[in-house]
């Protein structure tokens, strides 16, 4: 069964950084594009970064220079270093493996995960 449990959201004030981590169980992300994802309640499911097999990276015009994506692949895991962060970053993020990019993000999703939110206060 593929597991992807995302940990690291929490509440911080803006200028603020944190990292959120991606654990994958039953699931192998060689082959597959991996990244994250971000949504608010008014607001559709947008890209934010990605990661390929190759290490190869793509971000989001709003996050570049302030998020770094990277991956440990013998812990299977996927990280989300967040710089800088602003009231706009607020929102629900989810990590995602899919098998190709739209817009920063991972798309032609195969698996995605519950979530952890991040709050950024201003």
């Amino acid at each position: 069964q593929v597991q992807l449990v995302e940990s690291g959201g929490g509440v911080v004030q803006a200028g603020g950084s944190l990292r959120l981590s991606c654990a994958a169980a039953g699931f192998s992300s060689r082959g597959y594009v991996m990244g994250w994802l971000r949504q608010t309640p008014d607001k559709e499911r947008t890209g934010v970064a990605a990661i390929d097999t190759y290490g190869g990276t793509r971000y989001a015009d709003s996050v570049k220079g302030r998020f770094t994506i990277s991956q440990d692949n013998a812990k299977n895991t996927l990280y989300l270093q967040m710089d800088n962060l602003k009231p706009e970053d607020t929102a629900m993020y989810y990590c995602a493996a899919g098998r190709g990019v739209v817009g920063g993000g991972p798309a032609d999703l195969d698996a995605w995960g519950q979530g952890t939110l991040v709050t950024v206060s201003s």
